[in-house]
């Protein structure tokens, strides 16, 4: 730990931005190295990788999550790339959900290495998992991703459900002409499974393989899932995201809509993004960041790192500049980002 640690730091639990809002949840990118290839997330040919050295190591990572707790962070979630092609990822996981202080942690994963690591991911202490599928339909799955891994990840999902991971949310990026012919599926997987199906509205992050024409917006995707029953809404929890969370009539699961295109949820937005290479964003929407890495490594104290902290907190929009008529695209690749 830093020099000063042992002493406490300044404005404890002020991360609060120019909105009044309480940024108490950082997403943790451990590296923008993939096992997919998804349509959405990466461009054709090849794409630079983040030489190791580059990498924040697992120690630099507890460091700032540390700090960020004295600073107000509650809540953390362990994202990639895909997480788990890095190794000692489960030890991470452990260490994170040791620390008394935070009150969640969780881990989102594209599945295809779930199966072989979900006990060792349970006995960690994670409860909470997101998978991310985009098809029910194996070929499709292989057009969308790049590779025919399909009954991996449905493996992978049977075998969380069986250890007890609750709740299991099922992530699907809707896009027109792709997949938006297995949305009502995706629905009625609800009914007979308690996954929570969250419809995330494409967005134009980078380049990659879709375009703005590939959107379906919340109200044209809610009004096909109305078509299986009724949708009862379902409060929110005090560890949930942006997601508007329904229910069908009889379904075990629900059905949840992130709208951050047709319904900007800025205004309730508590989140910070840690990227692999420690930097620092305020806005999965926005280019800017602030680097903690070089700090990190020219013996920067907690204190002037958490001054990084609080400079990101106050540069933090109002609001994204994205909407379906008005697309500015972010330029940074989701995969080094971490969605």
């Amino acid at each position: 730990m830093g020099k000063d640690m042992d002493k406490g730091l300044t404005d404890v639990g002020v991360l609060v931005d120019q909105e009044k809002r309480h940024l108490n949840y950082l997403r943790i990118s451990i590296t923008d190295r993939c096992n997919l290839r998804c349509l959405y997330c990466v461009p054709e040919g090849r794409i630079p990788k983040l030489d190791h050295d580059d990498i924040l190591s697992y120690e630099e990572i507890l460091r700032l999550v540390k700090i960020g707790i004295q600073l107000g962070i509650r809540k953390v979630r362990i994202t990639g790339g895909e997480p788990l092609v890095r190794k000692g990822a489960v030890e991470l996981l452990g260490r994170l959900t040791r620390i008394r202080k935070l009150e969640d942690v969780s881990l989102t994963t594209n599945g295809v290495l779930l199966a072989p690591n979900a006990q060792q991911i349970f006995d960690a202490g994670i409860r909470r998992i997101n998978i991310s599928l985009d098809s029910l339909d194996p070929q499709k799955y292989a057009q969308i991703t790049g590779y025919d891994r399909f009954e991996q990840v449905w493996s992978g999902i049977q075998r969380a459900r069986e250890i007890g991971f609750t709740p299991i949310k099922i992530n699907v990026v809707a896009m027109r002409g792709i997949n938006d012919d297995e949305i009502i599926a995706f629905g009625r997987l609800s009914l007979d499974h308690p996954f929570h199906i969250r419809f995330i509205e494409y967005m134009p992050i980078g380049n990659s393989r879709t375009s703005p024409q590939d959107q379906m917006l919340t109200p044209e995707i809610q009004e096909m899932i109305a078509t299986i029953g009724e949708l009862t809404p379902v409060g929110n929890g005090q560890n949930d995201g942006p997601a508007r969370r329904y229910r069908i009539a009889g379904a075990q699961g629900e059905v949840g809509f992130i709208s951050a295109m047709s319904h900007h949820f800025c205004n309730r937005c508590n989140r910070l993004r840690l990227t692999a290479d420690g930097k620092l964003r305020a806005c999965l929407l926005s280019d800017r960041h602030e680097s903690l890495k070089e700090l990190l490594r020219n013996d920067g104290s907690d204190e002037q790192l958490a001054e990084i902290f609080r400079i990101a907190v106050r540069h933090k929009a109002a609001k994204h500049q994205l909407c379906p008529d008005c697309v500015t695209p972010v330029k940074d690749q989701m995969q080094g980002i971490g969605g």
